[in-house]
């Protein structure tokens, strides 16, 4: 199985363009959300490390919002509690997927996080800044204070593209978008195959 990781910045496309590799995705920003929903569990440890801010279950996003707002160290203590949990989701999706040639992780600091083994495959989106921008501030509840405390927790674009082993330019044209990533799989197969 060819573990296929897409790394960049925040709204530079890594959803979107995971779904185009026509393989199982993990996407960790939605079992996050699940988590939010339905752990009980997570919402506890939320609560005894944040009273002032995690008031009720199901976790209400602003107030994870205002929580990291009011002390952006925060960030990585929710880290520190939710991670665990989507780890284990994780691992249960690779092992259900073990026989698959490809899938694509999805999973926002999974560099930062060294979540990556040296046979991983991680793409670089390349993205042009004034259109991530754009992109996010057309997004629900966009607050430039929180996309920049999210930026300063993970590594500059320059290491994200240095660990790299390929790069794809986003140019946000779906019909090009997919041509790219149909060529770029065809290539990592290849170039797996062949090593």
């Amino acid at each position: 199985m060819i573990k296929i990781s897409l790394v960049g910045d925040i709204g530079s496309g890594k959803t979107y363009i995971s779904k185009l590799f026509r393989a199982p995705c993990f996407f960790a920003d939605i079992e996050v959300e699940r988590l939010y929903k339905s752990s009980r569990q997570c919402f506890n440890k939320l609560k005894k490390k944040f009273p002032q801010f995690i008031k009720t279950f199901p976790i209400k996003k602003n107030e994870l919002s205002n929580t990291i707002k009011s002390n952006s160290s925060n960030l990585k203590s929710i880290g520190m509690i939710v991670h665990p949990f989507i780890r284990k989701k994780l691992n249960i999706f690779l092992k259900k997927n073990r026989k698959k040639k490809i899938v694509v992780l999805d999973v926002p600091l999974y560099l930062e996080n060294k979540m990556y083994k040296s046979n991983d495959v991680i793409i670089f989106l390349k993205t042009k800044k004034k259109d991530v921008d754009k992109k996010l501030k057309k997004r629900k509840n966009f607050n430039q204070k929180l996309i920049n405390i999210l930026r300063k927790s993970q590594l500059t674009l320059k290491q994200k593209k240095n660990k790299s082993n390929y790069v794809l330019v986003n140019n946000y044209n779906s019909a090009i978008m997919k041509r790219k990533v149909r060529i770029l799989k065809a290539k990592i197969l290849n170039d797996r195959s062949s090593t």
